[in-house]
């Protein structure tokens, strides 16, 4: 994440005692291995038939690991654990969390002389809000009044861990600030830096819907056929489906046709991988009787399409669409005057 450092009091222009680190939590991901072979042995010249060639072995060296009895295929896949080389995507409807780590450093002697004059650290607070497209105004994330001031000796670290549930796409700021007294053997002061770490939040999950009225139904309310597909609209993700659902409105009854976590012959749950896609369908139906008569537009609201999925490592990922609905004819009142 790229960051902009802003000192508290311009007059201090000497390096401050305390530095900050921010690192991303992240799941880690398998490593994958690419076996090679050996090159192949040049046919023969001689007119006899040859004998079918065996497989040819696998390079020990191309394995990330070596395989065992128990496992002796070389599977894509190794079971060797690999952290994120970077800051990663971020997505909406995951979960953002970081750690912020106040270091007391240790400042090295100048040009080989005599070490610097020892400081106590005192009273440090990290203090962290998020900035988001849509709010004017930060989002607290750790108040320093809900943490106690925390000593440091030289060497030692305060870590703090803030999360964040993403949901919106736009360009996101955390902003961290460090407060901490400075004291020596002849005076002390209170010290204050401010770091701004941006970066961008991606939509993952992309979602169509369409609407067909079906008429009436038994109890002679109007019904609705709600047909959504829902695409991985990730470069590099892939998402593991567990839930698609609409929650309705009052007034309104539905239908799953989808068969999620239903046993006994239901569907399985789908794996989404970059640029696929899965179509739910649900039938809709009002609770209330239509008594016929004349018809006049209506926009009618049916609710929030709910949307959950795991991760390749397990995280966890959820999302609701915006109200979902459709324009159709209803009866209206008639009044009829008698002469």
């Amino acid at each position: 994440m790229s960051h902009q450092r802003y000192p508290s009091d311009a007059a201090v222009k000497e390096p401050h005692s305390v530095s900050l680190k921010v690192l991303r939590l992240s799941r880690p991901s398998l490593v994958p291995q690419y076996p090679l072979s050996p090159p192949l042995t040049p046919p023969s010249t001689s007119s006899s038939p040859a004998p079918t060639p065996a497989p040819p072995p696998i390079l020990p060296a191309s394995l990330s690991y070596t395989p065992s009895p128990t496992n002796p295929s070389p599977f894509l896949l190794s079971p060797i654990l690999a952290l994120p080389p970077s800051f990663g995507s971020a997505y909406v409807g995951s979960s953002f969390s970081c750690t912020l780590c106040a270091n007391h450093d240790i400042p090295p002697p100048i040009d080989g002389g005599p070490p610097l004059s020892r400081k106590t650290i005192r009273d440090v607070r990290i203090e962290a809000e998020m900035k988001t497209p849509s709010s004017p105004q930060l989002i607290k994330l750790l108040p320093p009044e809900e943490q106690p001031g925390i000593d440091l000796q030289e060497g030692e670290t305060l870590q703090r861990v803030v999360g964040f549930e993403l949901k919106e796409e736009g360009n996101h700021v955390l902003a961290v600030q460090v407060t901490y007294y400075e004291a020596t053997e002849t005076s002390g002061r209170t010290r204050t830096f401010r770091k701004l770490y941006q970066f961008i939040v991606k939509g993952l999950l992309v979602v169509r819907t369409k609407t067909s009225e079906l008429g009436l139904g038994g109890k002679g309310g109007r019904r609705w056929c709600l047909e959504a597909q829902v695409e991985n609209g990730s470069e590099e993700e892939v998402v593991f489906m567990e839930e698609i659902g609409l929650e309705l409105e009052k007034g309104l009854k539905g239908r799953d046709l989808n068969f999620w976590g239903r046993g006994g012959g239901g569907r399985e749950k789908v794996v989404l991988r970059p640029g696929e896609g899965e179509e739910v369908v649900f039938i809709v139906e009002e609770e209330q009787e239509w008594d016929g008569g004349v018809e006049e537009e209506e926009k009618k609201v049916f609710g929030t399409l709910q949307l959950g999925w795991r991760g390749e490592m397990g995280g966890r990922g959820w999302l609701a669409t915006g109200r979902l609905g459709t324009r159709f004819l209803r009866p209206r009142e008639v009044t009829t005057t008698t002469g």
